[in-house]
């Protein structure tokens, strides 16, 4: 650990010298990135400063305690001493916690894309209660929600749907809700009152902004046409609608909820890049890590999740064992517990890694 926070303070020394040269100063883009590494890191070193300048007074006052022979200040020397290591244990764990790896993306908007697995119609239903759960969710977190696309079933359901959550952090708390999610219930298509399984799979990207992704117009095939509205309407009498095709890795993005063709567009652009972008990443992480995932992390979204069982009135999260009896305010959105439990249990393993 101190190998790498003396690495640390080495390069802000570096930064901070680099910043006040006029070479750097006069290229925004790079005082920009450099700017924000230096930002990045300054807790960390400051906080290391305080840990050697204690450590320091620490060594001075055991030397104290040694060379003294008088009674009265060998005592207040060993109070002093008792003092300073519980304050030294303190800054080391805050240290531990400074160093562990923060995720970028954890401040960005995030793109979320529910899609209905096994289980016909009650998967599109329950489809349907997950959206209504981020949504309400959302809601009390002050984010905002905009639907990009829909494809919405007979009976209110839908096979998927995909939608923007703007504010703070949103994508740092709805990340770990990617993965396959799987109800147990009676249906209201089923007469026999038999309990059913079905499932939908969740997909959480980070919002992506121009400067992290280039994407070249030759590469695109741009579609427009008429938007759907309930059961098979049309909505708009116009081509308004979009689908976009990124020819070289054969991405498909539509969006239909604007009446503007222009908003439908810039909507459907972003969710192409977020995708690019989460290809892009993924497959680097394949090359570094070869597909090493952690219980907590996002990791294979084929893997199932979370179970929310409706006779026992019963919420599982497969990844930390963490069992709730309150399945109707989770599904009200109340998953704050859920995500808290996983955040905690990511940074407990993080700490033993360091």
């Amino acid at each position: 650990m101190f190998e790498k926070l003396e690495r640390l303070k080495q390069r802000y020394e570096q930064l901070t010298q680099l910043l006040s040269q006029p070479e750097v100063i006069s290229d925004i883009e790079k005082y920009r990135m450099l700017s924000k590494e230096h930002h990045e890191i300054s807790e960390v070193v400051q906080l290391y400063n305080k840990y050697l300048e204690t450590k320091k007074i620490l060594d001075e006052t055991r030397s104290f305690y040694k060379a003294t022979t008088d009674p009265e200040l060998k005592e207040l020397a060993e109070e002093e001493i008792n003092s300073l290591q519980n304050e030294l244990r303190d800054i080391e764990e805050q240290l531990k916690e400074a160093l562990i790896p923060k995720d970028p993306n954890d401040s960005k908007n995030a793109i979320v894309e529910i899609r209905a697995g096994t289980g016909g119609e009650e998967a599109a239903l329950f489809a349907a209660d997950l959206f209504r759960m981020y949504s309400r969710y959302a809601e009390k977190k002050g984010w905002k929600v905009e639907v990009v696309d829909f494809n919405e079933t007979g009976l209110g359901g839908f096979k998927e749907i995909i939608f923007l959550v703007s504010g703070n952090n949103a994508y740092g708390a709805l990340k770990y809700e990617s993965g396959v999610h799987r109800v147990q219930r009676v249906p209201i298509t089923e007469s026999s009152g038999r309990i059913h399984t079905s499932a939908a799979s969740v997909v959480v990207l980070p919002e992506v902004e121009d400067v992290e992704i280039e994407i070249n117009p030759d590469d695109l095939k741009i579609e427009f046409y008429r938007a759907g509205g309930h059961g098979g309407q049309n909505v708009n009498k116009v081509e308004t609608a979009v689908r976009i095709t990124h020819i070289p890795t054969g991405i498909v993005v539509q969006c239909q909820d604007e009446r503007s063709q222009f908003k439908n567009r810039e909507k459907a652009m972003k969710i192409l890049k977020s995708r690019l972008y989460d290809k892009m990443m993924a497959e680097k992480e394949a090359q570094i890590t070869a597909h090493r995932r952690s219980l907590v992390k996002t990791g294979d979204r084929s893997e199932k999740i979370r179970t929310y069982n409706f006779p026992q009135n019963r919420v599982t999260d497969h990844r930390i064992n963490l069992t709730l009896y309150n399945l109707q305010e989770i599904l009200d959105g109340e998953i704050d517990p859920i995500i808290e439990a996983l955040k905690l249990a990511e940074r407990k393993e993080k700490l033993e890694q360091i």
